[in-house]
């Protein structure tokens, strides 16, 4: 397993840390990835922006703090919904945090609730899970390296998502063409295609991914014009056509609405991955 995780140590003007991040194979249709940070940090704050997934993070020192966004205020053990809206966190001068990015299927079968209950809100987990969370945060606390930690935490997935229930098959495929068109795909071709009514699709949707079809489709869009932003594409307006929009224009329009930041404010605060940005 050490030989699969990806070690990154940084020290520079944003912070002296270390970084791990792991994405096991066995998991792949669960989890995008593990990753683990600790360290200190002269960014103050940091802004994470749409991208499709869930996530779960374990403050195994001092919390966080939500600064913009809608839940709990402290940040120690917390699993922030699919987003439609920009999460602002104040990080403490020294962090140890372990993560796990979810896909929509995997946040479904470990939590075993309607997702859009939680979508566009940071909730404590034990509110949601109770002492199996606080049995997580215990034992990854204790653990003496980085692999340990990981492995706890998947060890954990494993046996809750081999326990669940898994997506409606036909809720997986509209999802998943979702994401291999990139958002480009009509909904009523989605909905043609697995016999569902427009109500019905919408309802099971939002309950098992958290939103409906088309807002999942312009949040996978934006994903991916981050993605070609971070890049450095030589344009924006040819981002925009790479992504999918109508014009450059469109695109703003939705960084606005979606990020809170416009493309070329994006570009300047952006930190590299594409889906977050510093604050000082």
């Amino acid at each position: 397993m050490s030989a699969d995780i990806v070690t990154v140590e940084t020290d520079s003007d944003l912070g002296c840390w270390t970084s791990s991040l792991w994405q096991p194979a066995h998991l792949a249709r669960f989890v995008e990835r593990f990753w683990y940070s600790a360290g200190t940090t002269a960014v103050s704050r940091e802004r994470l922006l749409p991208n499709g997934l869930v996530e779960l993070a374990l403050c195994l020192a001092e919390p966080h703090r939500l600064i913009e966004g809608s839940g709990s205020e402290t940040l120690r053990l917390c699993l922030t919904g699919l987003q439609t809206g920009p999460v602002v966190i104040e990080h403490p001068g020294y962090h140890r945090v372990l993560g796990l990015r979810l896909h929509p299927a995997g946040a479904y079968a470990l939590l075993s609730l309607p997702m859009g209950e939680v979508s566009g809100l940071t909730i404590d987990l034990r509110d949601l899970l109770g002492d199996a969370a606080n049995e997580l945060a215990e034992r990854c606390h204790d653990a003496l390296s980085v692999e340990r930690c990981f492995q706890i935490a998947a060890s954990w997935v494993a046996d809750r998502i081999a326990r669940s229930r898994a997506l409606d098959p036909r809720i997986a495929w509209t999802a998943g063409r979702i994401e291999s068109r990139a958002g480009k795909v009509p909904i009523a071709e989605l909905r043609d295609t697995t016999g569902l009514s427009k109500t019905r699709l919408a309802g099971m949707f939002r309950d098992q991914i958290g939103v409906v079809p088309k807002v999942y489709a312009r949040i996978v869009r934006y994903r991916r014009a981050l993605a070609l932003l971070d890049r450095e594409a030589d344009s924006l307006a040819e981002v925009a056509l790479g992504a999918g929009y109508y014009d450059q224009s469109h695109m703003t329009t939705e960084f606005r609405e979606l990020g809170g930041l416009t493309p070329r404010e994006f570009l300047s605060v952006r930190y590299p991955g594409g889906t977050t940005t510093l604050e000082w």
